[in-house]
């Protein structure tokens, strides 16, 4: 399983936009977790948390902590797809 800060290596995602589900851990509030994302969204990701200023693990656990104070609480995976897609749709930026 690789890290929450990996990259996903030689291949662009525009060379692979459908790429399968790839597993990271994470650690949020001091425990590790295991996070399966496709590679797009683990680049949006880092993107997002590098222009937020926080290191990935602490946008994840943002995210997580936003997630649990809905009344019916997605998946933590569901949760970041959902929080990336509104987050880059409110900035306008569609090409991350």
């Amino acid at each position: 399983m690789a890290q929450g800060d990996g990259k996903e290596g030689a291949l662009g995602l525009a060379e692979a936009p459908f790429a399968p589900p790839v597993k990271r851990s994470v650690t949020i509030a001091g425990h590790q977790t295991a996070i399966s994302l496709e590679p797009i969204f683990w680049q949006a990701l880092r993107t997002c948390a590098a222009r937020e200023g926080l290191p990935l693990n602490a946008l994840i656990a943002q995210i997580d902590l936003a997630r649990l104070a809905a009344p019916q609480p997605p998946n933590l995976a569901s949760a970041i797809r959902c929080w990336l897609f509104a987050h880059l749709a409110n900035n306008n930026n569609y090409s991350q």
